[in-house]
């Protein structure tokens, strides 16, 4: 549970920590859809190359976006390895009884396993450089004209800073339980599948009871500040697009067209 970096912000004065947080959230958006443009191996590596950049930027240390990585790799493997199965099309490689393995099966394994990696890495620099409030009030600016259709903007940015906010709380919960349950001796990796999903309900009932608590806690101290939803509210840190943004934008904009004159 230690590997889960999402939700986690990596303080830190790098060009990419003082971008305006709606141009880091539309440059996340528009990365993740040329990630879909990006077919081919000469594509896919100048992603890659432009990610490291992005990363280097960001004065972050490249052990975080692993860290993020790993945690996601059952997710990543099981979906990679299930394509393989079902994808008859191209050269026959391996074939045993029902399974068959072609040469275009493992072309498109390794593009949807490059595509996993470069949502987490965009994803995963998104989270590390920007605060959650910054974050939640990107998301607010960026939604503010459904105000107009009675949508409660406010209230969904709201949402999203505070998800973020409990993401590492609930995993470093959940390792305290682990660790406790372990020294009663508990051990989650020994055993059939069933036992292993039996073993992990006491770590699932305290760790429910402590969120519905936290939570609880939350709606208490809201309420005895007076929140009453995004109506009237102000902020004290405004948002300011700079030049800057603008050049962000544009330099990602201009990536997608070259991936889309280069993608088979």
């Amino acid at each position: 549970m230690d590997s889960m970096i999402l939700g986690r912000y990596i303080p830190g004065d790098s060009i990419v920590h003082r971008l305006d947080p709606r141009s880091k959230l539309l440059a996340m958006m528009l990365l993740i859809l040329i990630v879909f443009w990006a077919n081919n191996p000469l594509t896919n590596l100048i992603l890659f190359i432009a990610t490291g950049i992005f990363i280097a930027l960001s004065g972050v240390s490249l052990s975080f976006f692993i860290q993020g990585l790993k945690s996601m790799f059952f997710l990543i493997a099981f979906t990679t390895i299930f394509q393989l199965f079902f994808i008859s099309n191209g050269n026959v490689l391996f074939e045993f009884s029902f399974v068959r393995i072609t040469d275009y099966a493992l072309q498109q394994v390794g593009i949807i396993f490059c595509r996993f990696v470069l949502i987490i890495f965009f994803s995963t620099l998104l989270t590390l450089t920007t605060m959650p409030l910054s974050l939640a009030s990107a998301v607010e600016a960026l939604l503010a004209p459904l105000k107009r259709v009675k949508v409660p903007v406010h209230e969904i940015g709201l949402m999203l800073s505070m998800s973020l906010r409990f993401v590492p709380t609930l995993m470093d919960d959940t390792t305290r339980i682990m660790n406790a349950q372990k020294a009663r001796g508990v051990d989650f990796g020994e055993g059939s599948i069933v036992q292993k999903v039996k073993a992990m309900i006491p770590i699932l009932i305290p760790l429910f009871a402590t969120s519905l608590k936290r939570a609880d806690s939350l709606a208490i101290a809201m309420e005895a500040r007076g929140y009453q939803g995004g109506k009237g509210r102000s902020q004290y840190r405004q948002l300011k697009w700079t030049l800057k943004d603008t050049l962000t934008i544009l330099v990602i904009l201009v990536l997608g067209c070259c991936l889309f004159f280069l993608k088979s």
